[in-house]
């Protein structure tokens, strides 16, 4: 005879149980408009230019910081002294950065090549031999900006880190521990292999230049000013026989990123004031003018909306969601994680009351009152969810911009859905935890 379960006991419910037929149709067809998102925003400035199309098109209202933070705000029926309703993601990712004098020739190999840094957590290991295309901009001498996107068309050329073959490479990796066999210094790009014609010392560095001044008027001293990013060249992809998942570069974290937008760009009438918040430079740990510890950007976005307030008392009464993925379990992988409290593909958004490493160091830590808050909400709403923790204790661990918003006084949890693979350069989610998201979050932002 089978054994039964308490009724009392907690257990986590599968969103493609949970949705009905339509609900799943509709989560298929969100994942689409979600791909070409992905696909458009490979980088910071790329995503804000997305939200900023997006918020003109649904008449919201956006304020931007610089290129790369921008904010959507929709005035609710309560007084904003009463608090915000803020949901806050990311949307930086790993790559490689070319460093400000990047372009040299090996003569050993005969070709010319672009010297990188490595930007967020990475195994380095994972970025050699793949496609990768360049983006982003440069400021010449002159002061105009070129903007640069190439290797994403068909058309296009694309570079790749190149890596030594098999049977060379027992002594210069198979030896070493698996951190150690690929170092930061050679994640270098091929650029080219031919040679220009005339009396110059290194020929086919001359030739990639001639043809950076030609095709986009550059001098290699504008590299110096410029942010250029490598990132992978290939398309969000629908993934399994089922098309469940999407597999695609960069789910850290705009699978959130694009469930706010759209949460906020469907939001009509809500009760507080909603602002869904895309920062940069998560990665490497929130560091800049543009970014989740930049205070005076959410300061000037309350005195804009009423520029009498004590901004300190409404941030006093605010909520937010630091919407921010977690780590699915890995198949091959399960002994890191504990099993009860790690959150899975296809089981909805996934609520982490604390990050952080170790003994919860510094991590924001989201009283039990908040907690059991969103968890109504959500089971209100019928809105598949679980828990989430990013491994055992002493694992490893992780952080997210909560802990930025918390120091301000606001009431704060990380809530997102599951990655698999993350920080990889082909990370996966399921179709139906990106739309557990989003529902998620406009009815946070609706309350």
């Amino acid at each position: 005879m089978a054994e039964k379960e308490s009724k009392y006991s907690y257990k986590k419910k599968s969103a493609w149980e949970i949705f009905n037929k339509d609900q799943i149709a509709e989560a298929f067809g969100f994942a689409e408009e979600y791909k070409k998102f992905l696909n458009e925003s490979k980088t910071e400035r790329e995503a804000v230019q997305k939200i900023k199309e997006a918020a003109l098109k649904n008449k919201k209202k956006i304020m931007l910081n610089r290129e790369s933070e921008a904010a959507i705000v929709v005035p609710g029926k309560k007084s904003i002294m009463e608090g915000l309703r803020i949901v806050i993601s990311h949307i930086d990712s790993p790559r490689l950065d070319l460093k400000q004098v990047p372009l040299y020739e090996d003569s050993e190999s005969n070709l010319a090549l672009f010297e990188t840094h490595y930007y967020g957590g990475i195994k380095k290991f994972q970025w050699v031999t793949i496609p990768l295309s360049l983006h982003g901009v440069v400021v010449k001498k002159d002061g105009k900006k070129q903007k640069l996107t190439l290797g994403e068309d068909e058309k296009d050329p694309v570079f790749s880190v190149p890596d030594i073959l098999p049977h060379l490479s027992q002594e210069v990796q198979d030896d070493k521990k698996l951190e150690e066999a690929i170092k930061g210094e050679s994640l270098d790009i091929v650029v080219g292999n031919r040679p220009v014609k005339g009396d110059f010392k290194e020929k086919i560095k001359a030739a990639i230049l001639e043809k950076l001044n030609k095709d986009y008027g550059l001098v290699e001293e504008d590299f110096v000013s410029a942010e250029l990013e490598a990132v992978p060249a290939y398309k969000a992809r629908d993934m399994g026989f089922d098309r469940s998942l999407i597999g695609s570069y960069g789910h850290d974290d705009r699978a959130s990123a694009f469930a706010s937008l759209k949460a906020i760009s469907d939001l009509k009438n809500p009760d507080h004031t909603a602002i869904s918040l895309f920062v940069d430079k998560e990665e490497i740990g929130s560091e800049g003018s543009a970014t989740a510890q930049v205070k005076t950007f959410i300061r000037s976005i309350i005195r804009d909306l009423d520029p009498n307030v004590n901004t300190d008392s409404v941030m006093l009464k605010s909520k937010v969601i630091s919407a921010d993925v977690n780590s699915a379990v890995t198949p091959n992988y399960t002994e890191v994680f504990e099993l009860k409290n790690a959150s899975v593909l296809g089981h909805g958004v996934a609520m982490s009351k604390f990050t952080g490493h170790g003994g919860k160091y510094a991590a924001n830590d989201a009283s039990a009152e908040y907690v059991a808050e969103i968890r109504t909400l959500l089971n209100k709403g019928k809105i598949p969810w679980q828990t989430g923790e990013l491994g055992k204790v002493d694992k490893g661990g992780g952080g997210t911009v909560a802990k930025y918003f918390a120091r301000l006084g606001m009431e704060v949890v990380d809530l997102g859905p599951p990655v698999l693979s993350m920080h990889s350069p082909f990370e996966v989610v399921s179709k139906v935890d990106i739309y557990s998201a989003y529902m998620a979050y406009k009815a946070f932002l609706k309350s």
